[in-house]
């Protein structure tokens, strides 16, 4: 069978294991069961490939998303889809514990980033993260059977901020791929130009700026972390992992005092491990409360 073009273009496995070892956080711990870890890592490939789709795949990338998106509709549909990661998330599927509606809301998040480069407010990029990271942690509780409005909440706060926190991180990549996630209203407020992100380091109003983003991130985030609180078993320790790596990577942006164009902020493994164990056996820091 003639394989089509996002097949050709989308990452191999051997990339997809690359790209999930440069994560912020552990995509699936080695402790947890094998079942669990092969269904997380299923669910990764999907989302990576839909991102890769919808970034840096040649062509026309409009197309090769809407072919994926049919695949996933085969899988849950009962067919045999073609491409490779659709195919190893198939016995997830099958499981029965999986929408396909999260996995679509991806797919239209990459579709709206063809013709969306900017967002005007604060509110407006948030509603964006619920298409482009919501839907993971929806589908992460799904996997660990946990189906509770609460849950659902906090999840889309832990989810949103790593988006974010993500954003922080790449601001000069985005910038140099003609999209930019700073709002609109926060590049006024602080007086910062969009020519100033096309600088080697970042100017002390960018600086300002970033500051105030990576804090508002981080509040998000320490929003939503009761949520692991809320969680048992293997399902506490895998969300655990997810807000750790969000936390070290909040300390590897604040390290660099908002200077986030002159390199790329990266978590170390030490402060993952150091955040997951607070998060399993410490109390709750002060921000760690629904709000």
């Amino acid at each position: 069978m003639r394989s089509t073009s996002s097949e050709k273009d989308a990452p191999d496995h051997q990339a997809l294991l690359e790209k999930q070892r440069a994560e912020n956080f552990p995509v699936a711990l080695r402790v947890l069961p094998k079942r669990l870890r092969n269904d997380l890592v299923a669910v990764y490939d999907v989302a990576r490939v839909i991102d890769d789709l919808g970034d840096e795949v040649p062509g026309d990338r409009v197309a090769q998303l809407e072919a994926f998106s049919v695949d996933l509709k085969i899988a849950w549909e009962g067919g045999a889809p073609t491409h490779p990661a659709v195919q190893r998330l198939v016995p997830t599927v099958r499981g029965g514990r999986l929408d396909r509606e999260p996995f679509q809301r991806l797919v239209d998040a990459n579709l709206q980033d063809q013709h969306v480069t900017r967002y005007a407010t604060y509110a407006d990029l948030r509603a964006y993260c619920t298409l482009s990271a919501d839907p993971v942690g929806r589908i992460v509780l799904a996997l660990v059977d946990v189906r509770d409005p609460v849950a659902d909440q906090l999840s889309d706060r832990v989810c949103t901020a790593l988006q974010l926190i993500e954003h922080w991180q790449d601001i000069a990549e985005d910038r140099r791929a003609g999209r930019i996630y700073l709002p609109q209203e926060d590049l006024a407020e602080f007086g910062v130009a969009e020519s100033d992100l096309d600088e080697p380091t970042a100017s002390p109003a960018l600086r300002n700026l970033m500051r105030f983003e990576i804090d508002r991130a981080a509040d998000l985030l320490d929003s939503g972390a009761p949520l692991v609180r809320l969680l048992h078993g293997w399902g506490r320790l895998a969300v655990s992992g997810f807000v750790a790596g969000g936390r070290a990577t909040v300390d590897a942006l604040r390290r660099t005092g908002g200077d986030v164009l002159t390199a790329t902020a990266h978590p170390r493994g030490s402060e993952v491990l150091r955040h997951l164990g607070k998060l399993q056996f410490g109390k709750l820091k002060t921000g760690d409360r629904q709000q």
